[in-house]
């Protein structure tokens, strides 16, 4: 507890900035040695004698706040040099000194897609950040987003629907929820995933922390995946944080008469990956689909398919001619959540395809 301790004082030290605090940790070798330095040693280091000051000062900072919120079950604290503090953060120019985390600290080193986009998306950014999301939810695929409203409510909620794993990244203090009314979407998190944060608690939502924010986002994944955003969005700054820290980055195209589509073409024009399926994301980054996040994968896997009444009741109705999810719903008398549900798996099991006008055909008959 004392090294915690240690490091919340000088998370608490007032324009500390990463790079610093990276600096004389190489420098004094931990958070102890850098509190205990003489002032001489802390100007060759190159400090200022205001950050001297304060760092003099140290003991004056109240850490109560912190401890309090440590002292909860499922809230952890990974420091930079935390052997759980995930490998591909720290790869990132600027990786943050700590974590706050709440909720499960493996997830942080999961394969993980960023899924980001606009805060006032349309009816269809809406359908394609949670499509989008559940799919990879179901290939073990952990969905990371930053727990605004829009297409990172989407993108959570879909991995959610599909059982899957999902981060909600914070731009304040771990023991806020901005927006307020995604409270019950946090914990639902935090149950399988994390709810995480480099800033102390306390620490309000101020504009300047998002940026921040996103560059942690972009730094926990494989590639980043631009739903909907218009031409000046914040989540551009997500996808060039993406490519700085050399990840991949996906855009979903759009009409040319939305302006909500507009940095996605914007970002294909650079250089991005036209997405319009989960398999052109699959294929980029060279994913295994049996393999990702399961088990061993057999050396010759299994390709008999084990369906249940539901999906076989289902696939009757489901042949090459075109048919809708209203169609299906009428045929079976199944609900339009259960229908999408067994559609998403069959499609991934490759039983189905889709068809334009969202709807599915069939793709191969199941032993």
């Amino acid at each position: 507890m004392d090294d915690i301790k240690d490091w919340l004082l000088l998370l608490r030290l007032p324009a500390i900035t990463c790079i610093q605090l990276q600096r004389l940790l190489n420098v004094f070798g931990s958070p102890a040695g850098i509190l205990r330095a003489q002032a001489k040693e802390l100007r060759h280091a190159g400090l200022g004698q205001e950050m001297i000051h304060h760092l003099q000062d140290s003991e004056c900072q109240s850490i109560e706040k912190d401890i309090t919120w440590l002292n909860h079950p499922e809230h952890y604290f990974i420091p930079f040099t935390d052997d759980r503090y995930p490998v591909r953060l720290k790869e990132i120019p600027e990786p943050p000194p700590v974590l706050f985390v709440k909720g499960n600290p493996e997830t942080l080193s999961s394969i993980q897609l960023g899924i980001v986009g606009s805060r006032n998306p349309s009816h269809t950014g809406k359908q394609n950040a949670r499509m989008f999301a559940g799919k990879m939810a179901q290939l073990g695929i952990t969905v990371t987003s930053g727990l605004a409203s829009g297409i990172d409510y989407f993108s959570h909620a879909g991995a959610l629907d599909h059982n899957g794993r999902t981060i909600a990244v914070l731009g304040n203090g771990p023991d806020l929820i901005y927006p307020r009314h995604h409270a019950g979407l946090a914990e639902r998190i935090a149950s399988d995933g994390a709810v995480i944060s480099e800033f102390v608690p306390g620490t309000p939502p101020l504009a300047m922390n998002f940026p921040r924010r996103n560059r942690i986002i972009s730094g926990l994944s494989v590639g980043i995946l631009v739903v909907e955003a218009a031409h000046k969005s914040g989540s551009l700054i997500t996808a060039k944080h993406a490519l700085e820290q050399g990840r991949e980055v996906f855009a979903v195209p759009g009409s040319i008469h939305n302006p909500l589509a507009r940095g996605c073409h914007s970002l294909i024009k650079q250089g991005a990956k036209l997405v319009e399926s989960y398999e052109d994301i699959l294929e980029e980054l060279n994913i295994n689909i049996r393999c990702v996040e399961k088990p061993a994968c057999k050396s010759e896997p299994d390709r008999r398919l084990y369906l249940d009444t539901d999906h076989k009741l289902l696939l009757q109705y489901i042949t090459d001619d075109p048919v809708s999810i209203d169609e299906l719903v009428s045929y079976t008398g199944l609900t339009v959540a259960a229908v999408s549900s067994m559609l998403l798996t069959l499609e991934i099991q490759g039983v189905i395809a889709e068809a334009a006008g969202g709807c599915y055909t069939k793709r191969m008959m199941p032993i």
